[in-house]
């Protein structure tokens, strides 16, 4: 029987790029900008035959702050630059709604990580989900999955004394949760 890939779920803002502040959201390309170490933990994910996946919820387009084509093309963007420094997302999965609308897609909700999984049941113990914030804390619980809080986003370190959640694990960014996840896998 051969091991399945690692599956690695990663939010957007506050992990992959900077986090634009608390109730503020990534509308314009120039306003994006990757988090030191991000590229590089892409790679050494790809390189340790991951795969991954981007889940963020991106209410700003309900909100119409950006359109589904501007995201769409900053997504874009921001895939081909992880490809031009040796990484693979296999895909980006965004839920466009806001918290009113009661919707299954986000997070803490799973419906979007249950359609990258389709019919597949991987060994919840390779599945991570690395992530900022309560709701993405709550996606991995929900999910079944591994969570890791990253403290470069939403989350501080001070902020952990009255966390609601436990994390599996704490790491400060995604660089040192690739790692951990490259060490746990083997």
């Amino acid at each position: 029987m051969t091991k399945s890939k690692p599956i690695v779920f990663l939010d957007r803002d506050g992990v992959i790029n900077a986090f634009p502040g608390k109730g503020q959201y990534v509308t314009r390309q120039e306003n994006f900008q990757f988090l030191p170490r991000a590229l590089e933990a892409v790679r050494l994910l790809t390189e340790a035959d991951c795969e991954i996946y981007v889940i963020s919820n991106q209410g700003c387009v309900s909100r119409g702050l950006i359109t589904e084509k501007a995201l769409g093309e900053m997504t874009e963007r921001m895939l081909e630059e992880i490809r031009a420094h040796g990484g693979n997302i296999q895909k980006v999965y965004y839920c466009f709604h806001q918290k009113l609308d009661n919707c299954e897609c986000k997070k803490p909700k799973i419906k979007l990580f249950l359609e990258v999984l389709g019919n597949r049941k991987p060994d919840m113990k390779q599945v991570f989900f690395v992530g900022d914030s309560e709701e993405d804390l709550g996606a991995a619980k929900n999910l079944g999955c591994q969570g890791i809080l990253v403290l470069s986003g939403k989350t501080t370190a001070e902020d952990l004394s009255n966390f609601p959640l436990t994390p599996d694990v704490v790491r400060n960014d995604l660089y040192e949760a690739a790692q951990w996840i490259i060490q746990k896998k083997f």
